[in-house]
């Protein structure tokens, strides 16, 4: 088997979540009327208006009955260490999950929106797994899991998104605590969100990689306030606006080492990043075959719209790009795993993991508006899928690092400036 081929586990997997999706969570998605949260009144009915823009609750309950049913069959965890009730799936085995599911289009085994799946993509249980300490992994991690609790990450800040070294937020020392004063924008909640990392200056100058610290600080701390949620392209919102007055916190609070929290933001990104880029590609393969498969079908001045080389042309570019990416996206998840074997930073292959992710998330924005142009009129609809894969995966061109941010670290390794 090389890098980038199906290991014979996950095939054998593949076919257990279809039939799994196709005798479990497909009858639920289609009970009570839950397809309203999946055709053209799919934006409306996740979103809860009198509360600022929040998924609504009937939205949140079909997720996580649909997370329970995942997790009793023995596919929710799949992706994390067996001693978490895991089986110890690699990146690289993930990598190819999330393409599956992904390319099989909208539904509730997969709606990469708010990153809910049928197969958990539990990062940040990962990150307590390899940065926490034991009273750490013991509150949070299983409650995590189940849903009962659940981390945010608070990096960005109304003046510094991808130059985060500059962060202005704070937290100096306070006895055997700490106090930390700030503002994070675009902090992802989630309607389980119990505590949020921080990440704030402890030492050092602007612009240091190191000195700034991962906190683990409560909701209900006080001095944290939330006073507005932003709404996007892509409702319903769970980014808001954040703020910290002397929020204080015990040492204890601190996941990872001190002033080392940008080993854990740079640990949680790389994970998402590739696992993004995966999705991205099984997303605009999605787009790709339903547009070959409309082709076909539509018939225009008298003879099929496949024969038009306008219609080809752009769609074997896509293809073409799409084959290319997921081969990229297998090595270098592969590789990962390899580095994650031999106890070795990602941070050494951090171009490869930005080539997949800017590469992956223009695809798939490129594949859905290639899709709805083929489609015509139909495709401008909500009654098809293409403008919601469009709005959705459009913010990962900017959120964790932009198009910009991710070719800038391929240029400072091609160039040698890192």
């Amino acid at each position: 088997m090389t890098d980038h081929e199906t290991p014979s586990r996950v095939t054998d997997l593949l076919a257990a979540l279809d039939a799994f999706i196709d005798e479990d969570i497909r009858p639920l998605e289609e009970a009570d009327d839950n397809l309203r949260f999946f055709d053209h009144r799919r934006e409306f009915a996740r979103t809860d208006l009198e509360r600022d823009g929040a998924p609504s609750q009937d939205w949140l309950d079909l997720l996580a009955e649909a997370c329970r049913r995942a997790d009793a069959a023995g596919f929710y965890r799949y992706g994390i260490p067996s001693e978490l009730g895991g089986r110890d799936g690699t990146n690289l085995d993930m990598a190819i999950i999330r393409e599956h599911l992904a390319a099989r289009g909208l539904g509730l085994h997969n709606d990469l929106q708010n990153e809910h799946s049928i197969v958990g993509n539990l990062v940040f249980v990962e990150l307590l797994h390899r940065f926490g300490t034991p009273e750490q992994r013991e509150q949070l991690v299983e409650p995590s899991i189940r849903g009962e609790a659940g981390l945010a990450f608070a990096l960005t800040e109304p003046d510094h998104g991808s130059d985060a070294t500059w962060m202005t937020t704070r937290a100096v020392r306070a006895g055997s605590d700490w106090l930390i004063s700030g503002a994070k924008r675009f902090n992802t909640l989630g309607p389980s969100t119990t505590h949020d990392v921080v990440f704030a200056r402890t030492s050092g100058d602007d612009g240091d990689a190191t000195g700034i610290t991962a906190f683990i600080v409560p909701m209900d701390a006080p001095g944290l306030d939330v006073p507005m949620r932003w709404w996007t392209f892509n409702m319903p919102s769970d980014h808001v606006e954040l703020r910290l007055d002397d929020v204080r916190v015990p040492s204890s609070s601190i996941l990872g080492a001190e002033g080392e929290g940008l080993a854990v933001a740079q640990t949680f990104v790389h994970e998402n990043r590739i696992r993004q880029a995966a999705s991205g590609v099984g997303a605009a393969q999605y787009c790709i075959d339903r547009s070959v498969a409309y082709a076909k079908e539509r018939t225009v001045f008298g003879r099929s719209l496949a024969r038009n080389q306008a219609i080809q042309w752009p769609l074997v570019e896509l293809h073409t790009e799409a084959a290319m990416v997921r081969t990229l996206v297998r090595s270098v998840s592969a590789q990962m795993d390899a580095l994650k074997e031999a106890d070795e930073p990602l941070v050494q292959i951090g171009h490869l993991v930005s080539m997949c992710n800017y590469r992956g998330n223009r695809l798939v924005c490129d594949a859905a508006d290639r899709a709805i142009q083929v489609h015509g009129g139909l495709g401008y609809t909500r009654h098809l899928p293409f403008e919601h894969i469009y709005r959705h995966h459009r913010r990962y061109r900017i959120t964790e690092g932009s198009d910009e941010i991710q070719m800038r670290r391929v240029a400072g390794h091609l160039f040698g400036y890192l």
